[in-house]
């Protein structure tokens, strides 16, 4: 199961990331170039925000009862993943990997030169 200390853990520990709270004190984002590839609830560690490919993101959705559009996020390329012990560890940090690979995809390549 994913606690927010693995998860935040994780997260951080990927080159390029930086944490913080931009939109309040409960929300944790974490970007790679100031670009957001995933956030949660420090408060009420239930679910993570994280980017993903459209097709992918439908097809996960289909699969998995704890994947979900994402909850105040453009649905076609964010989903939220529910934390209820359904999922197991790998596949989260897979996903976690697949949002961050997404972002660092989109960035020109001089900055993503920075990241190799």
């Amino acid at each position: 199961m994913l606690d927010i200390e693995t998860y935040r853990n994780y997260c951080i520990a990927k080159k390029g990331v930086i944490e913080e709270f931009p939109f309040d004190n409960e929300t944790l984002v974490f970007k790679v170039c100031g670009k957001m590839f995933a956030l949660s609830n420090v408060n009420n560690f239930r679910s993570i925000n994280l980017k993903c490919d459209p097709e992918e993101a439908v097809d996960l959705r289909e699969r998995y009862d704890a994947v979900q559009p994402g909850y105040h996020m453009n649905k076609q390329h964010w989903n939220t993943i529910i934390i209820d012990g359904s999922l197991p560890l790998k596949f989260l940090c897979e996903q976690i990997d697949n949002s961050y690979n997404l972002v660092v995809k989109s960035l020109p390549k001089k900055v993503r030169e920075t990241l190799l």
